[in-house]
C-alpha cells in the first residue's frame, strides 16, 4: 500500500492482479511495487495489520457484487486489500436464451435506463463456504460452492417474475428473502437446498429486505413503478415499508411513504429508521412506533449534480442518492450522494453534516465494517470502493474492483475459501 499527498491509502489487489481502465490502469502500475512494500514493511497508514491466519481461521471479508462484470470481490476490512473475486455469470448466455420476449423488452428498457445488472445482492453462508447471489436481470437467485477451485453452481431459482433484487439472509444462515421487482412480492428460499418456503405480498416494486435482529421479523421495502415519469408519481402504486412476520409471513404492519424507499437503515433497537426516497436529495427519519416521519433532512445540490440531472426523469430509476449506513455506535451515517457524486457523513444526534467529501463518481451503496468503524461506499463508475472513517471523516482507502461495484455485504470466511478465489480482483 501506498499513500497519497493527502495521505489516502491506495490499495491494490492482494495477488498483484490489477485489470480495466482509466483509475484501474493507473494502479496496475503500482501493483508490483506497492505490494512489494506492503509484504516487506506491513501495511502501513490507516489500513490495520492482521497477522496470517491459519486456513480454517474465519476472517472478517466484504462482499463487493460488481453488476456489470457478474462478479463478486472480496476484500480484506483490515488491510483494504483485495483478495480476488468469484465469477457467478458463467452461465448469462444460457439464461438469456431461454428469456421469453417480454422478458427481453423489460431489460431492453431497464439497461437504457442503468445498463446491464447481474449482480444485484450478495451474501456469504455462515460457515464463508457457499456464496449467495441475487442475480438480477438474470432474474434468479444462485449458490457457489467456495471450497474449490471453479466454484460450481450448487442450485438456483429463477425469481417468479422478471427481476432478482434486493436479498436478505436470515441471521441462523437458514434462509434467504429476496424482492421481485415486478411480481410484488417477496419469496423466501431454503439456502441449503435452493427451494421456495413461502412468499408474502409487498409493495409496488419490493426493493430492500431486512431481518430483525433476533430473526422473527422481515422489513421490506417498496419503491414504486420506476418505469413512469415523475408526472406521474400518484400512478406509481403502493411505496411503503411491510413489516412481516419472519414464521408465519403473516402482514404485522404497513408503514406507507409518498415515495419510493431506497436503502434505509434501522437503529439496533428498532425504533428508529433512517431512509432515503426517490427523488429527495437527502434522507428521512421515521419513528416506527409513531409510523411516522418525524424529520426530512434536504442535501446541498452539487454542481455536476445541477449540470448532469437537471429533471427528475434524469434520475438514475429515479433515485437521487442511493447509499446509507449506520456507524457501529450509532452516531453516524454514511450517505451517498449518487448524482452528486459525493459521500457525507452525518450526525444522527444533530442531523447536522459533519462533512462532505467529493470527487466520486455515481456512488450507490454504503456498508458499515464488522467492527463499526468504517464505512465502505460503491463508487460505481470508477469501478472502486471508498473506505471512509467515521471518527475522523476522512477518505482511508480506495480499492479497484470489478464493473460497476454496487451492493456490497460483511461476512466471514476461512482462508481455505479466500485461497481458491480468481486472483483478479473483480
Amino acid at each position: 500500500m501506498r499513500k497519497n499527498k493527502t495521505g489516502l491509502v491506495r490499495a491494490v489487489n492482494a495477488k498483484g492482479n490489477s485489470r480495466g481502465s482509466g483509475l484501474k490502469r493507473r494502479f496496475k502500475k503500482l501493483a508490483l511495487s506497492v505490494t512489494a512494500i506492503a509484504l516487506a514493511l506491513g501495511v502501513s497508514g490507516v489500513a490495520r495489520a492482521e497477522a496470517p491466519a491459519a486456513a480454517s481461521e474465519m476472517r472478517d471479508v466484504l462482499l463487493v457484487g460488481n453488476a456489470q462484470s457478474g462478479t463478486v470481490s472480496f476484500i480484506d476490512p483490515y488491510t483494504f486489500l483485495n483478495l480476488g473475486s468469484v465469477n457467478v455469470t458463467e452461465d448469462k448466455e444460457e439464461r438469456i436464451s431461454e428469456m421469453g420476449i417480454l422478458k427481453l423488452l423489460y431489460d431492453a428498457f431497464i439497461n437504457e435506463n442503468g445498463g446491464e445488472r447481474n449482480v444485484d445482492d450478495v451474501f456469504l453462508s455462515p460457515d464463508g463456504t457457499v456464496l449467495y447471489v441475487s442475480r438480477g436481470y438474470l432474474g434468479d437467485v444462485a449458490a457457489f460452492d467456495l471450497t474449490a477451485p471453479g466454484h460450481r453452481m450448487l442450485w438456483r431459482h429463477p425469481a417468479p417474475g422478471f427481476h432478482a433484487d434486493h436479498a436478505a439472509l436470515s441471521p441462523d444462515g437458514g434462509t434467504l428473502v429476496v424482492s421481485d421487482s415486478t411480481s410484488k412480492k417477496a419469496f423466501l428460499i431454503d439456502a441449503v437446498t435452493g427451494r421456495r418456503t413461502g412468499e408474502f405480498a409487498t409493495g409496488d416494486f419490493p426493493h430492500q429486505n431486512d431481518f430483525s435482529p433476533d430473526g422473527k421479523r422481515i422489513y421490506n421495502t417498496s419503491i414504486g413503478n420506476v418505469l413512469l415519469p415523475h408526472a406521474l408519481n400518484f400512478m406509481k402504486g403502493e411505496r411503503s415499508l411491510r413489516i412481516v412476520d419472519a414464521e408465519s409471513l403473516q402482514l404485522l404492519r404497513t408503514i406507507k411513504f409518498p415515495q419510493g424507499v431506497r436503502p434505509n437503515v434501522f437503529t439496533p433497537d428498532e425504533k428508529t429508521l433512517y431512509a432515503q426516497l426517490s427523488y429527495l436529495r437527502g434522507f428521512v427519519k421515521v419513528d416506527l412506533e409513531q409510523g411516522a416521519i418525524t424529520h426530512t433532512v434536504e442535501m446541498p445540490a452539487s454542481e455536476f449534480g445541477k449540470a448532469n440531472y437537471p429533471n427528475y426523469d434524469d434520475f438514475p430509476k429515479n433515485s437521487a442518492h442511493h447509499g446509507l449506513a449506520l456507524s457501529g455506535d450509532g452516531k453516524k451515517l454514511c450517505l451517498a450522494g449518487t448524482i452528486d457524486n459525493y459521500v457525507a457523513i452525518i450526525s444522527t444526534e444533530t442531523l447536522a453534516t459533519d462533512r462532505i467529501m467529493d470527487g466520486y463518481d455515481l456512488p450507490y451503496w454504503a456498508t458499515t465494517s464488522s467492527d463499526g468503524s468504517y464505512c465502505f461506499v460503491s463508487n460505481s463508475v470508477e469501478g472502486t470502493v471508498g473506505v471512509f472513517d467515521y471518527d475522523t471523516t476522512q477518505e482511508a482507502a480506495r480499492i479497484p474492483v470489478g464493473e460497476f461495484p454496487q451492493r456490497s455485504r460483511m461476512g466471514k470466511a476461512p482462508q481455505s475459501v479466500l485461497n481458491s478465489l480468481d486472483p483478479v480482483q473483480g
